[in-house]
């Protein structure tokens, strides 16, 4: 991979693009997502790029307002690589603005499946794991936790990407894809996504059953004989519950809402 050895002023605007690439999602819209964030991202590259080329900047900006959405991590590689392809385009007009606007859109699913799991499926479910663990004893210190272990990496990592994408350029991608190693990660990451989510699945959801059946002069309390067949196994069926509804456009606030009318149903019938 070749990289781009930045000058000091290239230095000076990546720095504003870094600290940008945080708004991702300002003024995201069901149309165009986080096309408003990227464009904002990329003001101070646009405007130094094409300082003296106004129908350039104009065809630029318009072509960053297209539809894009990705994962907030990487949203700051595609905006420094972006970048890279407009500095190639402005300076030796090797690239062309539909190829731009491709590669941004070939790179959305990826990047998208890639961080959801490593950050939102798995490092979220860590942090509020720990979070959640001191915060329902009243200390302040789980929200702290929380935005340490789950915000602070994601912060740093943006910054550290969007320098990868606008150094190496898409001389990174062609590696990753040719290689097959964004096809790899991609699958490792869903995986670890999938084991995190079983492992606060078994570890933070309890459904607190106290249903006892009588069968002539015995009793059965039915919770601990589920145990035993399969630890968890009420946690599991709430789950599975859930994303069934989900799926059928049910929102997280029914399903909130739908969990406090049976725990008080379940509660006034003694069964919760």
């Amino acid at each position: 991979m070749e990289k781009v050895v930045l000058s000091d002023h290239e230095k000076k605007l990546l720095k504003r693009i870094e600290l940008r690439s945080h708004t991702c999602f300002l003024g995201a819209t069901m149309v165009a997502m986080e096309a408003n964030g990227f464009t904002y991202s990329l003001i101070p590259a646009i405007e130094d790029l094409y300082a003296d080329d106004p129908q350039g900047k104009a065809e630029a900006y318009a072509r960053h307002q297209q539809f894009f959405n990705t994962h907030a991590v990487p949203f700051a590689f595609v905006v420094g690589l972006a970048w890279a392809m407009e500095k190639e385009k402005k300076e030796k007009g090797t690239i062309d603005g539909e190829t731009i606007s491709s590669l941004k859109s070939a790179l959305m699913g990826p990047t998208a499946g890639m961080f959801d799991n490593l950050f939102f499926n798995c490092l979220r479910i860590i942090a509020a794991g720990v979070g959640i663990g001191l915060a329902k004893n009243g200390s302040l210190l789980g929200m702290i936790l929380f935005i340490l272990i789950y915000g602070v990496p994601q912060s740093i990592v943006k910054m550290l990407l969007c320098r990868v994408g606008y150094t190496y350029g898409t001389s990174f991608i062609d590696t990753m894809f040719s290689t097959g190693l964004m096809e790899s990660f991609t699958r490792a990451a869903s995986l670890v996504g999938v084991m995190m989510v079983g492992a606060m699945t078994a570890g933070m959801v309890n459904v607190p059953l106290n249903l006892i059946l009588k069968i002539g002069p015995a009793t059965l309390e039915v919770a601990p004989v589920l145990e035993s067949i399969f630890p968890g196994f009420l946690s599991i069926i709430l789950l599975f519950g859930y994303v069934a509804l989900i799926k059928k456009g049910w929102k997280p606030m029914h399903l909130i809402w739908l969990t406090m009318a049976v725990g008080l149903i379940g509660a006034l019938i003694k069964i919760f």
